[in-house]
């Protein structure tokens, strides 16, 4: 029997070996919110404060809560919607939320993915430069027929990708496309540090500086209040950065071999991403720094990608046809991994909850995904209106969706996740299905525990009040 019927008491499909988990989970990972997100935020607090605060929360905060998703999808054999309840049965509710983030991330996540295919489009045929000039996304995005076009094709391609299952959908997919996106993202920012620019008032800025700007810690008016502000940037990042609390990791976990080193397997997601995340920065700050200056640096998510890096590629000249292109290329395998993962998290919980198949749960998600996603491309033209979310910002359709899964649903399910392997079931249910791997100690074990019982529901309280506007 395959992994395209009801998984409970039956096999599941697998990855082929840790590097295929390793690949896949990092490529979920890897997505837009350290692209986008990790360059402004280390920008904005500190430059290299931000990336050692950043770091130790991987190993400690990050730690604890990835492999902990990990371990319960391995242990239960099942995805987010039914593993919570096969770990204790009165917590499956936790379950519910797991599997209600990605669906709800889903719709946005491939109208932003329409967004990417549209610039890599206009690179690759010669229109960069129509990109960078003022009003182009705004226009693009308030269209009609042609963001929701967009969306539509970059669904198709990661419901094919899911399709086809673990092994030759998601695990061959992260194969070629890490790789590939790890090289891309070495070579544009090796060029980013060899760039220079002189502006209008004879100020010559290369990107050697931007990247002190970048790693230097910048101490200046630090106070603990302001610590404690870049701490829990640090932390909310992480939750992009690592895709935690978001069914994910449950769900490719489910899919890890017994065999597998549960631990090992985990310390190389958390190098590889963290990596990654640094290197963003390193492929982005210069660049933006050289031809915008440090005003250019307060830029983050679409602002950043669509409005000020076509501008930076269209200041370089000739060559920055070259770079935008490889830059939208690196972006679009990013999406693609993540969208996959995210997709995978709820097809799995339809099979497993409600014994259909993997084709059946695929055509079932993809066509709710898309039509939800229609109306958040329409929520910038015919179905446009303005809310006030409680952090203050203005927000249309995508950003109430998106405020509802990242700074609501994610914080909870990380606090309430915790709560029932922290004080329920007790942290020896993680530690035993860890070690249980060739019998080998767990790593980190005594920084797990108090991670896990006390540090990180505190700070994931606090965060979860800051997130909804009440710190």
């Amino acid at each position: 029997m395959t992994d395209e019927k009801k998984s409970a008491g039956n096999s599941r499909h697998s990855f082929g070996g840790s590097i295929g988990f390793v690949l896949a989970a990092a490529g979920s990972a890897v997505g837009l919110g350290n692209i986008w997100r990790f360059p402004y935020l280390a920008a904005k607090d500190g430059g290299g404060m931000f990336l050692l605060i950043y770091i130790i929360l991987t190993l400690t905060f990050g730690f604890s809560l990835l492999i902990t998703e990990v371990a319960i999808g391995r242990k239960t054999k099942q995805s987010p919607l039914t593993a919570y309840g096969k770990i204790h049965k009165k917590w499956k509710w936790i379950g519910v939320l797991a599997c209600l983030v990605p669906a709800i991330i889903m719709p946005y996540y491939c109208a932003i993915g329409g967004w990417v295919i549209k610039y890599l489009a206009e690179y690759v045929t010669g229109q960069g430069a129509a990109t960078a000039v003022d009003g182009y996304f705004s226009n693009f995005i308030s269209g009609q027929a042609q963001p929701i076009l967009m969306m539509l094709i970059f669904l198709a391609i990661v419901a094919v990708v899911v399709y086809r299952g673990v092994n030759k959908g998601i695990e061959s997919l992260s194969k070629v496309l890490m790789p590939a996106l790890i090289v891309l993202v070495f070579v544009i920012a090796i060029f980013s540090l060899t760039i220079s620019y002189t502006d209008e008032a004879g100020v010559t800025r290369t990107g050697l500086q931007g990247l002190k700007i970048y790693i230097i810690p910048n101490f200046k008016g630090l106070t603990f209040q302001r610590f404690f502000s870049i701490l829990l940037d640090a932390m909310g990042q992480l939750f992009f950065s690592l895709s935690v609390a978001m069914g994910i990791m449950v769900a490719y976990g489910s899919y890890l071999n017994d065999d597998a080193d549960l631990g090992k397997s985990v310390n190389q997601i958390e190098i590889f991403d963290t990596f990654v995340a640094i290197m963003a920065g390193v492929m982005i700050i210069p660049a933006v720094f050289t031809f915008a200056g440090t005003e250019g640096m307060d830029a983050s998510g679409p602002g950043l990608m669509f409005i000020t890096l076509p501008k930076v590629f269209e200041a370089m000249g000739t060559v920055g046809k070259i770079v935008g292109a490889l830059f939208f290329i690196m972006v679009l395998f990013a999406a693609l991994t993540s969208a996959v993962s995210i997709m995978e998290a709820v097809v799995s919980s339809f099979m497993d909850e409600f014994g259909i198949s993997r084709n059946r749960a695929v055509l079932i998600e993809t066509v709710i995904a898309g039509v939800v996603a229609t109306v958040v491309c329409l929520g910038y033209n015919k179905l446009y209106f303005e809310v006030t979310l409680p952090t203050g910002a203005s927000a249309q359709i995508l950003d109430i969706m998106d405020y509802a899964s990242n700074n609501v649903f994610m914080p909870l399910i990380a606090i309430f996740t915790c709560i029932l392997i922290g004080w329920v079931v007790k942290p020896k249910t993680v530690i035993d299905e860890v070690e249980r791997t060739n019998h080998r100690k767990m790593g980190r074990k005594a920084l797990y525990v108090a991670m896990i019982k006390y540090v990180a529901p505190i700070m994931l309280i606090v965060l979860f009040l800051k997130s909804i506007g009440l710190w």
